[in-house]
């Protein structure tokens, strides 16, 4: 391993990397003050013998931080996404269009080839490689401008829904007591074998601190549905803890692309005009109907884009 000026850029090394230049300087003054002097280079070269091992110390000492942090980066990185739809204003026809979006989104990932299971009627989970990175701009609140079909004189009715991308990590972020949830188990209930609905697999925790409640019911036991509700229990702690310092910071993030906040609304879905409109980019897209079939290639381009041009 070579010495890089990188290493001081790094929290971790910069202690080390700042102690090797300083070795190397003393090489270097050691040499000076023995110019000309036989004895003096001797010793020079000696004390060069030492400070390089040293040195090669030191660089060893710095790929095993590296190779930590590496792997610790690794474990903290999202191995899937879950996304939690909640019907918002406007009765059942916000329920159908949260619907309408639960299935755009499963389109999606089956378009880029990710895997996708139910959690719980309107919760999803995705994964697949670049799955968070693609999906994490759609936290927030959805609208739909439409006639529904039961509306008889044609008028249009205005319905919302709400986003919430969850990254679901191999080693949580949160560490969550058990003295502090509530566990309840009921009955799944559809598609899953006779087991999933004579035994009460579905679990149900909540957070008695934040009152944060979640359920999994996709697991065909008891221990498998109650480790993936901690696994989005840990997810929801910390979008709770990113919502809060997003609000701390707002004046400094007000151009960024959202703040992961599901309250936010971001997005209009108008089927008479057959346009989807983003309101923090101030972007629209046609042809509804494909785009609600899962090709949302265009939108998540443009928001990766903006987001990467704001933090530029």
């Amino acid at each position: 391993m070579e010495y890089s000026s990188d290493f001081k850029k790094n929290f971790s090394t910069a202690y080390l990397a700042e102690e090797y230049e300083r070795l190397d300087r003393e090489v270097a003054d050691a040499k000076e003050a023995a110019s000309g002097d036989p004895e003096l280079a001797h010793m020079a070269e000696e004390d060069e013998t030492r400070i390089r091992a040293r040195q090669h110390d030191i660089l060893v000492e710095i790929e095993q931080i590296l190779a930590k942090d590496r792997e610790q980066e690794d474990t903290a990185a999202p191995i899937s996404v879950v996304m939690e739809l909640r019907a918002g204003a406007g009765g059942d026809e916000a329920s159908i269009f949260a619907h309408e979006l639960k299935d755009m989104y499963a389109k999606y990932a089956e378009h880029r080839g990710w895997k996708t299971r139910v959690i719980d009627d309107l919760t999803l989970e995705i994964a697949g490689d670049g799955a968070y990175d693609a999906l994490r701009y759609e936290t927030g609140v959805h609208r739909v401008q439409r006639v529904p079909l039961t509306e008889k004189s044609g008028r249009i009715h205005t319905s919302t829904a709400s986003v919430a991308v969850l990254p679901i990590r191999a080693k949580p972020k949160f560490e969550i007591s058990p003295t502090d949830i509530d566990m309840e188990f009921s009955r799944s209930g559809g598609a899953g074998g006779q087991n999933v609905n004579k035994v009460e697999t579905a679990v149900r925790l909540i957070h008695r601190p934040t009152g944060i409640d979640v359920r999994s019911s996709s697991e065909r036991s008891q221990l498998g549905n109650r480790e993936k509700a901690m696994q989005i229990l840990s997810a929801k702690l910390e979008q709770l803890h990113d919502e809060e310092e997003a609000r701390k910071h707002a004046a400094e993030r007000k151009s960024q692309i959202g703040t992961g906040d599901r309250s936010e609304k971001i997005r209009t879905y108008n089927i008479l005009q057959d346009r989807i409109t983003d309101h923090r980019i101030n972007e629209s897209w046609h042809n509804l109907p494909k785009i609600m079939a899962g090709n949302l290639d265009a939108i998540v381009d443009a928001l990766r884009t903006a987001s990467a041009e704001t933090l530029a």
